[in-house]
């Protein structure tokens, strides 16, 4: 089996940012017995801005600027890659560096790159430890968080099970840090609870992380769609990815996987790729969407907003301004008006028929 195994900023570092060594030590020795039970792992591992805090003298405060965060993330990242290097070596056990970003997702050149890369990487035994590549990533296009990038990996590279390690037991009915009477809840199937739990887990657990709950739940949406099992549970916890992989009770929080693996294609649609603007549909074109997996033609449309392409993502809102889907439009934003609400006979000539096509069009689950 496959597993990935995230762990975020506020579980290895100090609230200074000096790196945890005894959190790595500990993550390492769990990825080593995954490694001797015949398990291969993936380690998606936050902290480098955190590490590079207190050697660039920050030691008061996180910066907010992008380019600052970027430098210390280059200083920082060394320094973590270091300290994993140093544990796993007393398990005779090799890792490697991949730092990614959402265009390595988003183009599929680049996806094929990267995913020989991670499987490469496994088959030679070797542990990859991934991270985003702040250092030069777009701050147009990053996530500023692991908990999405985990979960895109997961389905790179056909793993089963996906690790999301952070500083609570589990998911909790409501966020533990004001409220005594919360409860964890052990198992998800029905991913229509992930919003509601999502609202009321709270925000982001510490100021030196950027994920939280809510980004938790939402990388454990993808993976579930992805076909792979997540499991939130508390990094300090003994033996956590062992019990993890042997279906424990008690370890956390499970979000089941669907029965229906959602293509890659599908995934980078709608988790991956930053929209460029948003489209407008009557309860009719949303039917037809939702319900028989047509593609979104003209007539559906009722208003759009935003600028973009051929090719650009848009999210689509129904009547009730929720967003159900997202696509790949056919129609540039100027262009847009001379088709919307029209039926396909009264196109412009020369414009496409489907505005969404279906093959480019995720419908992302409630």
């Amino acid at each position: 089996m496959i597993v990935v195994v995230k762990i975020g900023t506020s579980s290895i570092t100090e609230v200074d940012g000096t790196i945890k060594s005894d959190a790595v030590a500990k993550l390492s020795s769990e990825v080593a017995a995954a490694k001797a039970d015949g398990h291969q792992a993936v380690v998606v591992s936050s902290g480098a801005i955190g590490a590079g805090l207190p050697v660039l003298g920050f030691e008061q405060g996180r910066p907010r600027d992008s380019v600052t965060l970027q430098a210390l993330s280059s200083v920082g990242q060394s320094r973590l890659m270091s300290l994993y290097q140093e544990c796993l070596d007393s398990y005779g056990l090799i890792c490697g560096q991949v730092l990614l970003a959402p265009r390595d997702f988003l183009e599929r050149p680049q996806y094929l790159h990267a995913r020989r890369t991670l499987n490469r990487l496994l088959k030679l035994g070797v542990v990859p430890i991934v991270n985003e590549n702040d250092a030069v990533a777009d701050d147009a296009i990053r996530w500023g968080d692991n908990d999405r990038i985990s979960a895109l990996v997961a389905h790179m590279v056909g793993a089963e099970l996906l690790v999301l390690l952070t500083d609570t037991e589990g998911v909790h009915t409501a966020d533990p840090r004001s409220n005594d009477e919360t409860r964890i809840v052990e198992e998800i199937t029905n991913l229509s609870l992930l919003d509601e739990l999502a609202a009321a887990a709270g925000g982001a657990g510490t100021d030196r992380g950027s994920g939280g709950m809510s980004s938790k739940l939402a990388a454990a949406r993808i993976a579930s769609l992805s076909g792979v099992r997540t499991v939130i549970a508390a990094a300090h916890r003994d033996q956590v990815v062992a019990d993890a992989l042997d279906h424990s009770p008690g370890v956390g929080t499970t979000v089941t996987a669907q029965p229906q693996r959602m293509s890659a294609r599908k995934l980078w649609i709608g988790f991956a790729m930053v929209p460029s603007g948003t489209v407008w549909v009557d309860d009719g074109a949303r039917r037809a969407v939702v319900e028989r997996g047509a593609s979104l033609l003209a007539i559906g449309i009722t208003r759009f907003e935003g600028a973009f392409q051929p090719g650009d993502a848009v999210d689509v809102r129904g009547p009730d301004d929720q967003v159900f889907a997202r696509g790949l439009m056919e129609v540039s934003s100027d262009d847009m008006n001379s088709v919307v609400g029209l039926r396909s006979d009264a196109l412009p000539a020369g414009a496409p028929d489907e505005v969404i096509h279906r093959d480019s069009l995720t419908v992302l689950p409630l």
